[in-house]
């Protein structure tokens, strides 16, 4: 059974730094793409960043340039660097784990999650 520990959550202020690390058990991590989706109050889930088991990465495009995904296999730990942080970031942050080597940026493609972690950014 793969569980998925969010941590690295907090409140900053506008243009602070946050790096949250989501730590994975329960099968092979390096098989297995992973990825960090958002949740706004009122509003969906959306996709925020992925990594496959080869370290290639993708982004939403309002968070290009800022935030960074990145993974650790030794450890089973994928990290999302967030740089620059805005108002408009503040969202809880899930980490997502695929069932495959490479995933996109569909919530369908995500079967296990985590429980989330609330980052907040002040202006």
């Amino acid at each position: 059974q793969v569980q998925l520990v969010e941590s690295g959550g907090g409140l900053v202020q506008t243009g602070a730094s946050l790096r949250l690390s989501c730590a994975a058990s329960g099968r092979t991590f390096s098989r297995y793409a992973m990825g960090w989706f958002r949740q706004a109050p009122g509003k969906t889930r959306e996709f925020v960043a992925a990594i496959s088991g080869a370290g290639g990465s993708n982004y939403l495009d309002s968070v290009k340039g800022r935030f960074t995904i990145s993974r650790d296999n030794a450890k089973n730990t994928v990290y999302l660097q967030m740089n620059s942080l805005k108002p408009e970031d503040t969202a809880v942050y899930y980490c997502a784990a695929a069932n495959t080597y490479y995933s996109g940026s569909y919530r369908y493609e995500y079967p296990h999650w985590g429980q989330g972690t609330q980052v907040t950014v002040s202006s």
